[in-house]
């Protein structure tokens, strides 16, 4: 019989999503998920299959756990901040869903439910309105992520 896991999964995966919200699936190498994440290499490859198969389940529990909040906030007509659970939904969509099926399906969700929360959200918003409101969102977390990449020396 194996060892028992020596770690949590879904504490590693959401330390993972966090991981590549910040430096992008080609920003992060397994040595640095390794270190980052104290999982050892083999152990990761045993639970994950690979890098990339983390990435998705990174990419899967972010967009359960983080996204959902803020499609709340959409659906209730609320203004949205410049929110941080943009950032790996976005990173996916320009980085790694043009040329993986699996990545471009759950970004495609994804889209698909902040467009029904804001379809969800009062009467008084019109539809023009609610996409500008989407598209100025998703633009002030590009901004803000561009920002910080120019100011921050590390």
């Amino acid at each position: 019989m194996g060892r028992p896991r020596g770690f949590d999964e879904e504490v590693v995966t959401a330390a993972a999503a966090e991981l590549f919200a910040g430096r992008a699936y080609d920003g992060v190498s397994v040595d640095d998920l390794v270190q980052q994440l104290g999982v050892h290499r083999n152990s990761l490859y045993k639970t994950f299959g690979s890098k990339r198969g983390l990435y998705l389940a990174a990419l899967r529990w972010h967009l359960d756990h983080r996204l959902p909040p803020l499609t709340e906030q959409l659906a209730a007509g609320a203004e949205v901040a410049d929110d941080p659970a943009l950032d790996l939904l976005l990173l996916a969509a320009v980085e790694r869903a043009p040329r993986d099926v699996e990545v471009a399906a759950l970004v495609t969700k994804a889209w698909q439910e902040l467009d029904q929360a804001l379809q969800r959200a009062p009467a008084n918003h019109t539809d023009g309105t609610r996409s500008t409101a989407l598209n100025a969102l998703l633009g002030e977390r590009l901004r803000a992520r561009a920002t910080a990449a120019t100011t921050d020396p590390s």
